[in-house]
């Protein structure tokens, strides 16, 4: 065999030569524009010599799309697809075919960039418009901004409003209702402390508030609640008004289609996600969220509020009214580090509304419930008792509920073991309280059969008689709703005619598509801002998010089940601490200010943890990110600014007096690398020194990490944590403003600090 062929044999087509786009000429003409001969010289004139990488990166071999696609399906199918009865907040949810394929795996709206120019941007700004008529109609709010990251989230962010805009800077006390989902309390936990908010949690339902709530600035209930009862909490809600007590009301969309809103019960905030508005519970996210309120508060709210303006013509023209990359502006002074959102996400609920309409949610809500009321119904002719998430400090008090069950079986815990046997054969996940109470959780995916198939589990654990389908369907027949009188919802929603028009799939299309034509994406043009528009995600690296393998897994199911998943973060931890030299990664945070925020948190436990928790002031050079500084005053801390001189790189001199000035109280610096200024100064390794010399931590903002991979690395740098923005450097979709993901990586000595789960 001649040696052209044995080459062949071997061909595989580079994934490289399909996705960097200049080719030879392009790049030659780009290096003679900046006079340099090659890309190893630009390289060394721009990167310092003392921070390079001594050798390659030891990452797995590049595949080519094929095989990376084979991979991906490997990957996926050792996720285990039970029947999840979960809820706690993430529900099965059908995203409408028109929605799947002409926005979620369309390039022409994952691609585009955050709308900060409005003129290329109407078609997105009109769906995220959309979306926030969504959220206030359901929510009775009166302002409303255009998503947030998740519900918990989105609950701490509602907490910071209040506390911020408190009356009375005595009130340090968020009292939370211990019937909130359990990931809810534990993001509150981390957020209040550092602020120095007491954040208390009881059954306000059952014990009501404090006779003294004079320290107490905010109230937050969950409704439904965690467990699934639906209680009217307006008598608590005024009770807390007349004592001067900010509330808030975390609650579901679906269920507002049914229940009256929070605020025609008269709360100041909402709050929750629009995941189960066709967008798919992906093991956790990322999801769309929301917080809406009063309009006292629209000069509070974080994030961005998209507004109905005029252009020059007096034509109608839409743009962000309110945006909070306040912290630019206020810096460390800012009441929120958010500055991006999940807009991708936020277009796919919007569109799910505008899709189905308000009789079509309607109809969603009410075959949801009434598949949760038949299953009760047939329980409860077993000899089970639904409590509707009644607290078990009073079972005789039976709420409504709308999609959950709490459920209680007879005799003692001999039946629940065998329950639990007869779920794992019939591969049904269902929730198990610690009082030995059992949660249901329907949701749209939901079928009569799906409904007979979880009372069935039930029957052969109890010995008791099954009800079929058909049974099912007469028990209904006979059944009211579980919705009490006083919770009924009597206002409208959603009666303007976008949400009234397009129900029809080419109508809807033509509605999409006359939306996309309004924007720039990069399938028409590059976009001349920001690093994270400076490339086009592959299709092949999209193609697998929308798998049931890796879309439809419930993020709290056993860690058997989502084998695939555990393996996939294994290897992406690994490569990201070879990327990073830093050996410690959490894949938590969300979004690159939640990566700051999760970073400096992590540098305050370990100082706390060697009794030196006094350490609370954070240096951060002027030219910094405004996040930056926004994220430091949320972990607590002080900040220092330190000039940069008149090219915008950091004055090693002025750093060093003020490392030297706040040595017994330094906590850490923040430094942005490259520079937000694209610079890689070459000072950064006695920029390092100086801060760990005064006994403080770097922080390493990596925002502009797409500039250092297989050149240098934070940890070569001197740096003990970063963040990275993988939406940047990385292949998550940028969709207008979000998805984001900003997972932390840090050194060794970190690693114990690097945060949990509540629930997994």
């Amino acid at each position: 065999m001649s040696e052209s062929l044995r080459a062949d044999l071997e061909y595989a087509e580079s994934f490289a030569s399909r996705h960097i786009a200049p080719d030879a000429a392009e790049t030659a003409a780009m290096l003679a524009a900046v006079g340099v001969s090659s890309l190893k010289t630009l390289i060394d004139r721009t990167v310092p010599a003392g921070i390079r990488l001594e050798k390659a990166l030891e990452l797995p071999a590049v595949r080519d799309e094929s095989a990376l696609l084979k991979l991906a399906r490997e990957v996926s199918e050792q996720n285990e697809l039970w029947l999840s009865c979960l809820g706690t907040g993430y529900y099965g949810t059908i995203t409408p075919p028109v929605i799947l394929r002409n926005v979620l795996e369309n390039p022409g709206w994952y691609t585009q960039y955050t709308p900060y120019q409005a003129e290329i941007a109407q078609g997105r700004l009109e769906a995220l418009l959309n979306y926030q008529t969504t959220v206030l109609d359901l929510t009775g709010m009166e302002i409303t901004n255009a998503s947030l990251l998740d519900e918990g989230t989105a609950a701490a962010e509602a907490m910071g409003m209040l506390f911020s805009t408190r009356a009375d800077e005595g009130r340090r006390v968020f009292l939370a209702s211990s019937r909130c989902h359990p990931q809810t309390l534990d993001v509150l936990r981390t957020r209040a402390e550092p602020m120095g908010i007491e954040l208390r949690v009881h059954d306000v339902h059952v014990d009501g508030l404090p006779s003294d709530s004079s320290d107490i600035f905010g109230l937050l209930i969950q409704y439904p609640d965690t467990h699934g009862a639906a209680e009217d909490p307006s008598a608590l809600l005024a009770v807390a008004r007349a004592e001067g007590v900010g509330t808030v009301v975390a609650t579901d969309l679906l269920a507002l289609t049914l229940l009256k809103s929070p605020g025609e019960l008269g709360a100041d905030v909402a709050v929750g996600s629009a995941q189960r508005f066709g967008v798919p519970m992906g093991f956790g996210g990322p999801h769309a969220a929301f917080i809406a309120a009063k309009d006292a508060y629209k000069r509070h709210m974080p994030g961005r509020i998209i507004g109905v303006s005029v252009d020059r013509h007096g034509k109608r023209a839409l743009r962000m009214a309110l945006q909070t990359r306040e912290q630019h502006i206020r810096r460390e002074k800012a009441t929120s580090n958010i500055c991006t959102a999940q807009v991708l996400l936020a277009v796919i609920a919007g569109f799910y509304a505008v899709y189905h309409g308000p009789d079509g949610l309607r109809r969603i809500a009410r075959r949801t419930h009434a598949l949760a009321r038949a299953l009760a119904a047939s329980l409860e002719a077993m000899g089970c008792s639904i409590h509707g998430g009644a607290h078990a400090a009073a079972p005789e008090r039976v709420e409504g509920y709308f999609d959950t069950l709490r459920v209680m079986l007879p005799g003692k815990g001999g039946a629940l073991t065998a329950l639990r046997a007869e779920a794992a054969a019939a591969k049904v996940n269902l929730r198990y309280h610690g009082d030995g109470s059992v949660g249901i959780s329907a949701d749209e995916t939901w079928t009569v059969e799906t409904a007979a198939r979880v009372a069935r589990l039930f029957a052969e654990a109890l010995g008791a008689k099954s009800v079929d389908a058909a049974g099912l369907r007469v028990l209904a027949d006979g059944l009211g709703d579980a919705i009490p009188a006083e919770l009924r919802r009597e206002s409208a929603f959603l009666t303007h005619p976008v949400f009234n028009t397009h129900h029809s799939e080419h109508e809807m299309l033509r509605y999409i598509h006359s939306l996309e034509k309004k924007d720039l994406s990069l399938t028409t043009s590059m976009i001349p801002l920001g690093s994270c528009t400076m490339k086009l995600n592959a299709t092949a690296e999209m193609m697998p998010l929308t798998w049931p393998g890796f879309s439809a897994l419930h993020p709290f199911v056993p860690a058997e089940q989502a084998k695939g998943y555990h393996r996939l973060f294994t290897e992406l931890e690994r490569d990201l601490a070879a990327v990073t030299q830093l050996p410690g990664v959490s894949l938590q945070p969300n979004a690159g200010s939640q990566g700051e925020y999760a970073g400096l948190l992590v540098i305050r436990a370990w100082q706390i943890a060697r009794g030196q928790g006094h350490r609370d002031v954070c240096l951060i050079p002027s030219s910094a990110h405004g996040t930056n500084p926004a994220s430091a005053a949320m972990a607590g801390m002080k900040v220092v600014v330190s000039r940069c001189d008149e090219n915008g790189n950091i004055d090693l001199a002025d750093l060093r007096r003020l490392a030297e000035l706040h040595k017994d109280d330094l906590a850490c610096a923040m430094i942005t690398y490259p520079s937000t200024h694209g610079v890689f100064e070459a000072g950064i390794v006695e920029a390092c020194a100086i801060v760990h010399s005064n006994g403080g931590q770097v922080y390493m903002d990596g925002a502009n990490m797409n500039a250092q991979v297989g050149l240098t690395a934070p940890g070569r740098i001197g740096a003990d944590v970063c963040h990275l923005n993988l939406h940047k450097t990385f292949c998550i979709p940028h969709g207008g403003g979000g998805p984001g993901m900003g997972p932390i990586c840090v050194a060794e000595h970190l690693r114990p600090f690097l945060p949990g789960h509540p629930v997994v």
